[in-house]
C-alpha cells in the first residue's frame, strides 16, 4: 500500500510540475477533489518525492578568473561574485557553481573521481543534478574526519556523489589521523585502503577542500584531531593550510611535519599526478591556503569567491615585490 501511495504522489507531482497541469485539471484526471490534489502535492514535497530548488543566477568575476589563471597557471578557474551574500549563502552558491563544473567534467570523460571532505564539498555534492553515468567510480581518498557533522565527511560525500551520478563508490574504513606512524603503516596496508590508494594512480578528477590553519576555524580542530595550540604551532612554523592532510606554506613548499606520518590518505605525489585537481574553497581566511595549494600543484582547477580571489592576487603580487 505504501508503494502505491508513493506512486500516486509521483503521478500527481508529475502532472503538476512536469506537464504544467492546473490542480483543477489534475482533479478531473484522477477523480480526486481539488483540495485532495493540493494536499497530495504538499505531501509529495514533505516526503521527498518532489525536490524543489531555486537556481539563482551565478554571477562570475571573469576578469579576476583570467588574472588568477595567468598568475598561477591554473587549468580552470571559476570565481563567484559574492556581493552582499553572507558566508552560508555564499557557500551554497559556490557549491552550485562547482556542481555545474563537475557535471561538465564528468560529461567530458572524468569517470574515476577521488573525494576528500569538507563543508564546501558537501554544498557541491548537494547541488548536483541526477545523472546516469553508470561507469563512474567515486573514491574516498583520505580518512574520515570524525566530525560532529557527519554529512560533510568523506564516506557520506562519496555515497551522495555516486548516487547523483549513477555510479559506484568506495570508502576508506579509517580515521584521518591515527595515534602513531606504525598504526598508519598497518592501516595503509589494509587491503581495502591499499586498493583505493592504488586506484589513485589512474583517477581522472580529485575534489578537494582547502583547509586553513587558523586556530579558530581549522577543520582539524573542529574534528577533534588537533587542538588550537597544535594548529598554532604548525602555523608558526610556516604552514598556511592543507589539502588531504598535506601541509604547505604560502609559496607552495610542502611541509614535512611529523604529523604527516600519522595521516591516512593519498600521497602528495599521487595527488599531483591526477590530471584534474579541483579545489573548492572560499572566504577571506582561505586566501593564503588556496594560494599555497595552487602553487604546490595540489590544486590546478579552482572554484572560489571574489573575496578569497582578490586576497590571493594581492598576496601573489606582494610576494613578487619582496
Amino acid at each position: 500500500m505504501e508503494d502505491q501511495h508513493f506512486e500516486l504522489l509521483a503521478q500527481v507531482a508529475s502532472f503538476y510540475y512536469e506537464h504544467n497541469l492546473k490542480q483543477d485539471e489534475i482533479a478531473i484526471r484522477t477523480g480526486y477533489s481539488r483540495s485532495m490534489v493540493s494536499r497530495l502535492l504538499t505531501e509529495a514535497q514533505k516526503r521527498g518525492v518532489v525536490d524543489i530548488r531555486i537556481n539563482y543566477p551565478l554571477m562570475r568575476c571573469l576578469d579576476i578568473e583570467e588574472a588568477l589563471q595567468q598568475a598561477l597557471n591554473l587549468r580552470i578557474v571559476r570565481v563567484l561574485s559574492r556581493g552582499s551574500l553572507g558566508h552560508g549563502q555564499m557557500l551554497r552558491k559556490l557549491g552550485g557553481m562547482a556542481a555545474r563544473l563537475i557535471e561538465e567534467l564528468v560529461g567530458e570523460g572524468a569517470k574515476k573521481i577521488g573525494v576528500a571532505w569538507g563543508t564546501a564539498l558537501w554544498e557541491t555534492v548537494s547541488a548536483l543534478r541526477k545523472a546516469n553515468f553508470a561507469d563512474t567510480r567515486v573514491y574516498q581518498i583520505i580518512g574520515s574526519s570524525g566530525s560532529l557533522a557527519p554529512e560533510i565527511d568523506g564516506p557520506n560525500l562519496v555515497r551522495h556523489l555516486a548516487e547523483a551520478l549513477g555510479g559506484q563508490y568506495f570508502t576508506i574504513p579509517a580515521p584521518l589521523i591515527v595515534e602513531s606512524a606504525s598504526t598508519r603503516e598497518a592501516l595503509m596496508h589494509d587491503p581495502t585502503v591499499a586498493r583505493i590508494m592504488q586506484e589513485s594512480a589512474s583517477m581522472d578528477l580529485a575534489l578537494v577542500g582547502i583547509g586553513s590553519l587558523d586556530p579558530e576555524t581549522a577543520s582539524w580542530v573542529r574534528s577533534g584531531y588537533l587542538d588550537q595550540e597544535q594548529v598554532l604551532a604548525l602555523a608558526e612554523q610556516g604552514a598556511v593550510g592543507d589539502v588531504c592532510g598535506i601541509l604547505f606554506d604560502r609559496r607552495g613548499n610542502l611541509q614535512d611535519f611529523p604529523i604527516r606520518n600519522r595521516v591516512i590518505g593519498i600521497a602528495s605525489s599521487d595527488l599531483m599526478r591526477i590530471p584534474l585537481k579541483l579545489g573548492i574553497s572560499a572566504g577571506e581566511m582561505k586566501s593564503l591556503p588556496i594560494l599555497g595549494a595552487c602553487r604546490a600543484g595540489l590544486v590546478n582547477c579552482l572554484v572560489t569567491d571574489e573575496v578569497a580571489a582578490l586576497g590571493m592576487l594581492e598576496a601573489f603580487r606582494n610576494d613578487w615585490q619582496q
